[in-house]
Formats: C-alpha cells, structure tokens, sequence
C-alpha cells in the first residue's frame, strides 16, 4: 500500500477525541484510497498545555527519515530505529503518554502515511492502528516500547525488544515490565538468544507473568526508587537527536540494579526451561553404559 504525505502538518500536535477519530476510520482511509480532512480535524484538535513541546515537525521529520532509511527493507525494520528516537523526540510525562487522544492526532493528522506505509498489509490497515490501546497504536507502542524497557538513559535494551516483533508485541501487554528489573531481565534473554522464536517468546511471557502471581518481584528483585526529577528536567530540553547510527540519550536516572536484573535472568531461564513450546527441539540424554 502507498499513501502519499500530507499536503498540510499542523504546527502542534493536540487531542482529538475518540468519537472524531473514529468518524474518520472508513473504508477508504484504512485501504489508502482517502486522505483525512487534515484541515477540518485541525480545527477539532484541544491543544495541550505547554504547546511548544508538542511542535509536530521534529516528529515529523523522524519519520521521514526512517521510511527513507528502510526503503528498500521491510516496514518491520523501523521499529528498533524509530523507538528510542520517537521517545527522545517526543517528550512525554507518563500521564500524557497514556492519552490515547493525542497518539490518534499524531496518527491521524502528522503521519497518516507513515501508519499506511508501516501497517498497511494485505492493502488494509487494521484501525487499532491508528486509535488503539498503547501496546497496538502505531506510535503508542513505540513510545512506551522504548519507556518501559529503555535502562536509565540507555536504549540499547529498548531497541533490542523492538527488533524482534513477537517480543515487542507480547511483552509490552504485560503489567509486570513496570517492574524495571523485570522489564530488563527479558531484554537480557533475548539478547543472548535463550528465546528468538514467537513461541519461544510467548512462552517466556506466559511463565513471567504467571510467576508474577505466587512471587513478588519488587522483593526478591528491588528497583530503586524512580527519578522523578531528573525525568522532568529532560522533558523541559528540546531533544538534539545524534546521527542515524547513534542512539540518543534517555532521562538521567539510575539504571535498575544489577543483582535484582541478575536475579530475575537466572530465574526466568529455569521457568522457561520447563515452558510447554511447540515443536522446541529435545536434548536426549546420554544413555547409561553398564559394565559386565
């Protein structure tokens, strides 16, 4: 599917409520055949306080910059890139985050061809994609990919979750990766490769979140308590994103301790040993040679 760029950009982006967006999700929106009325639902958007942090055009150019850069690649191959440098772009409290108003603005007004381009499969994107939950909206789970999973000021676990699509889509719907330690654990998994399938991932998820009922994580494996200010002194700094091959920098908080994220890596390799996994190759132990 193809949809060109917006001839208009608003300068901010603001909330659009839920009923408005949904008005413009038809038949030919989601095959790419319409446009939105970008001027019409321009004039419906409730702007935000402190409008100048939500300046449309840095988003905007991001985005322009990744579908050039997978061009030739599958729209798949955006998330990793995009994730830390959407979340660093766009600097959003949690509460603000957690507005899916402002995600369907941005989606609907900024980059309505980026949601086509990225999502757009079988000639139809499906409308989670553009006003959804967070662990489905197009730019929603981007953002909080890269919130609940970047390590202090450090990305590089973030982009690691958002290069593997059954993680990035099953992991970020579980409640328990507000536990940083938790969040990292996984991150380390997959990086040494103990998990890589969608099965395995699945599987890993399930036993994580159902360990999560019978052992307390924030005890066996503390955090420290969150930097609330060292979070909003970088949300008042406009971002200055380094080059294409460079990850930006995260808030300035401590990352999360390392014998809690060692604790709960060691833990969930041995639940995931014993996770049911379709088709998981067996390892036949060596049979006992006798003497006679």
């Amino acid at each position: 599917m193809t949809f060109e760029k917006p001839s208009y950009i608003p300068e901010f982006i603001g909330l659009l409520d839920a009923e408005t967006a949904t008005e413009q999700l038809t038949e030919g929106l989601l095959t790419g055949v319409e446009k939105p009325r970008s001027l019409a639902l321009d004039e419906l958007v409730q702007p935000l306080p402190h409008e100048e942090r939500f300046r449309a055009r840095p988003v905007r150019a991001l985005l322009d910059r990744v579908m050039h850069l997978c061009r030739n690649e599958k729209p798949t191959a955006a998330d990793e890139w995009l994730a830390p440098r959407l979340h660093a772009t766009l600097r959003l409290t949690r509460a603000e985050a957690a507005d899916p108003e402002l995600w369907s603005c941005l989606a609907l007004l900024v980059a309505p061809d980026y949601v086509v381009w990225r999502h757009g499969r079988s000639g139809k994107v499906d409308a989670v994609r553009f006003q959804g939950p967070h662990y489905k909206q197009a730019f929603a789970r981007l953002w909080w990919a890269a919130e609940m999973f970047r390590d202090g000021d450090d990305y590089r676990p973030a982009a690691r979750i958002c290069r593997n699509q059954d993680m990035l889509n099953t992991a970020l719907r579980l409640d328990v990766v507000d536990h940083r330690p938790v969040a990292q654990a996984v991150a380390v998994l997959l990086e040494r490769g103990v998990v890589t399938t969608g099965r395995e991932v699945n599987a890993l998820c399930t036993v994580v979140n159902a360990a999560a009922m019978t052992l307390a994580y924030d005890v066996i494996a503390p955090d420290i308590e969150r930097d609330q200010v060292a979070v909003a002194d970088w949300i008042r700094y406009e971002a200055v994103l380094p080059g294409d091959l460079v990850l930006p920098t995260g808030p300035a908080e401590s990352r999360a301790p390392q014998e809690s994220v060692d604790t709960l890596t060691e833990l969930f390799a041995d639940l995931f040993k014993d996770a049911p996994v379709r088709d998981r190759e067996q390892v036949d132990e060596p049979e006992e040679v006798t003497s006679r």
